[in-house]
């Protein structure tokens, strides 16, 4: 009978300690960290004040690791490859956001209208995504012999994960800034991001450049991807406008 109730008491430890354990890496793989601003804009075209508060941001399939909080920066060390997710949804709204490369050809972007859940092959998300390339990326990802177009780094947007778009300037289904304005690592770019109705606007370092519209999905979560290169992040800023299209009346 001892023996007995000591096996049972035993297994109940095991069983105790294999709970605790999933518990806490349930808590890591799902860790949350704060980084940029939601800007409230009700009384922003009356008397110009505004209210601010600091967004959550929640790990989607990245390690904790993969992100750090420096000052007023976001350092995102591109490994795993993967994404972090806004805590809310967001559908016509003003993004900026600024960010720097520190490796030749570093990979990386933000997502806008994403469901924020990869598929089993591919580690990133459905959306729509906002690309990040370093300028280096075109020479060092020669195909056949052939350097890409400059269009691959700056600025491109695309319909990823089924979602489909209109571009503005086609390459294909993606959409090429008319323009080169980007800056190459160690140095800071700055995106505007208007989303609106299915339609999207971006801003290249004080010039808007690129555009999609008719985005068969126009309502999800905010992005910010690390893919594989170690990518700098600060002023993010986001400012919610009237609700459209996608939402119900």
């Amino acid at each position: 009978m001892k023996n007995s109730t000591t096996r049972n008491y035993g297994i109940w430890i095991f069983i105790s300690v294999l709970f605790v354990s999933e518990v806490l890496y349930a808590q890591e793989a799902h860790f949350q960290f704060q980084f940029g601003t939601e800007v409230k804009s009700d009384k922003l075209l009356l008397n110009h004040e505004t209210q601010e508060q600091i967004l959550t941001w929640i790990n989607v399939n990245t390690e904790e690791n993969t992100w750090k909080n420096h000052g007023e920066e976001l350092i995102c060390y591109g490994n795993p490859i993967g994404v972090v997710r806004s805590a809310k949804l967001y559908e016509n709204f003003m993004l900026h956001i600024e960010w720097m490369h520190m490796e030749a050809g570093g990979n990386s972007g933000v997502f806008v209208w994403s469901k924020a859940i990869p598929g089993e092959e591919d580690r990133l998300p459905d959306g729509v995504e906002v690309q990040m390339l370093e300028l280096d990326w075109v020479n060092l990802n020669k195909r056949n012999g052939i350097t890409p177009p400059i269009a691959y780094v700056h600025g491109e947007l695309f319909g990823v994960g089924g979602v489909k778009t209109i571009p503005d300037n086609p390459r294909g289904e993606r959409s090429k800034s008319i323009e080169n304005r980007c800056k190459g690592r160690g140095e800071w770019n700055t995106y505007d991001v208007i989303c609106v109705d299915g339609v999207i606007k971006l801003s290249v370092n004080g010039k808007f450049v690129n555009g999609i519209s008719q985005s068969t999905q126009r309502l999800g979560y905010l992005c910010l991807e690390a893919e594989g290169a170690e990518i700098h992040f600060r002023n993010l800023k986001i400012m919610e406008l009237p609700s459209g299209t996608a939402s119900p009346e």
